[in-house]
Formats: structure tokens, sequence, C-alpha cells
């Protein structure tokens, strides 16, 4: 067994707690820096049925991207499904670890360079980076594509490789794709950035349909959708768990969390 304070250390090494945005609550959200671990189930969001499957599966860590507790919680009587995990987490005596904003603000190793990796985007530079920072962490990521691709080739494999169902985006400018901007989850107050940096394409997700308008032309936005956007998230915790301990259990957790669906018909 690992001890979780070891666990939290090594993932703080690699996303610094003081990295998250000051709405954010990442790091140790339930348990014991002392606490024997057995096994870890990875998951991007802390819902009932994941801590049941962590029960089922004999884990007694979970390590989300999003925090269960966002806010705080003035009484924990189990009226909502917060609260809820809050009790039976502690009944059971099952850890709950995030690692949040701080992840996606760094380059190495974060939420935008999986996604950047899965488009197969090269020369990666954070998008809006953090002052003192040498580029290496701060918002968003802009790579470049190997070669150019028209607009509707790429967003045919942009719907396949980030497996969503469908792409909201703003009207195609009849231009080749080369430059690409991307942000895992709701990225939509880096469009700026993201037309300064002359990117052909910016993709993330939880655009507003107001804010669609302020591409004026410049940029194609291509919202893909918050769940879709993260959900490689998981792949980093496993890969990072499993190669810094290497005789750990560490299990992705089976159920997708998403909760927007699509009628397709």
């Amino acid at each position: 067994m690992i001890v979780l304070k070891d666990i939290c250390e090594y993932l703080e090494s690699i996303a610094p707690l003081n990295l998250q945005e000051d709405y954010d609550n990442a790091g140790l959200i339930i348990g014991n820096e002392k606490a024997k671990i057995a096994k870890a189930l990875v998951c991007l969001d802390c819902t009932e049925e994941i801590l049941d499957e962590s029960i089922e599966r004999k884990c007694n860590l979970i390590i989300a991207h999003h925090p269960i507790v966002f806010q705080g919680i003035k009484k924990i009587n189990g009226n909502n499904y917060v609260e809820r995990i809050i009790i039976k987490a502690i009944q059971n005596n099952i850890n709950i670890y995030a690692a949040h904003t701080n992840l996606d603000n760094v380059l190495k190793n974060g939420v935008n360079e999986r996604i950047a990796k899965k488009l197969k985007l090269k020369n990666l530079k954070i998008l809006s980076p953090i002052k003192g920072s040498k580029g290496k962490q701060g918002a968003g990521i802009v790579g470049h594509l190997s070669k150019s691709e028209n607009e509707k080739s790429f967003l045919k494999r942009l719907k396949t490789t980030m497996k969503t169902d469908c792409i909201r985006h703003t009207a195609l400018l009849g231009k080749q794709i080369k430059k690409v901007a991307v942000c895992g989850g709701s990225g939509s107050f880096l469009l700026d950035d993201a037309i300064k940096a002359k990117a052909d394409i910016f993709i993330t997700g939880d655009f507003k349909y107001h804010q669609f308008f302020d591409s004026e032309g410049k940029i194609v936005i291509a919202d893909i959708g918050h769940y879709e956007s993260e959900q490689f998230t998981k792949e980093i915790f496993y890969e990072l768990l499993t190669k810094k301990f290497p005789k750990f259990a560490v299990h992705l957790t089976k159920i997708n969390t998403n909760p927007i669906h699509y009628y397709i018909n």
C-alpha cells in the first residue's frame, strides 16, 4: 500500500495547487494524508455512481478532475448528491482528491497538452502564459498541424478524435486550418488570446450563444462540449501514477459521467 500523502505530493509536483484559479478547490477534499491506499479509481467527475464503483472495486481513493466540493457547505444532511457523496465516502473510508485548474494550467502533462496530442499538434505553446512562468504555465495551448487541412475535413477528424456526437461552430471561413488553439472545459475567456495568436480555429467547450458572435469572422470557434474536451484527463492520471508507482493498482472508471445527452434521430 501507498501512503496518500505520497500520491498527493507527486500529483502536486506535476500540477502545483498554487496554479489553481481563485474559484477552484483542488487538492485533497475528503480524507487523511496518513491513510494507506490500496487502490485508486480515476475519473472526470465524482458522482454517486463513481463512489459506488470505487466501493465495489475496493478502491479507497478517488482521483477526479472536477472537485466534488466547490463552494462552502453549511449543512451535511444528504439533501443533494454532494452531501450524500461526502457522507458515504466518510462512512466507507474513501478518500477523494481533485486536480482541476492546476492541471489545466501546466504545459507538460496537462489537460490541454493531452488534447493537442490527440489532434497531433506540434510546436505547442501556452496560449495565455502566467507572468514569470517562462511559458510553461498558463491557460490554453496553441500548436500547428503538420499539414494544413480544409475546415470540413478537420471538423470531421475533430468529431471522431474527441468522440463527440456534435460540434457547435461558427460559420466556416473557407480557409485552411493550420494553427489550432485549444482549451479543455470552459474556454470562452481565451477567445481574444486565440485571435491574437492568429489561430485558425479555437476548440473548447461551454460557449454561450452571444459569445459566438465575438469571433467576428476572424476565427472558427468549435465547441465540442465540456466533458468531451476533458475526457482524456483520466489517461493523464492513470499514466502518471502507474509510471511513478508501478506496483500500485490504478483503475480507470468504467462509467461515463457526462450529464449532457444528445438526441440524434
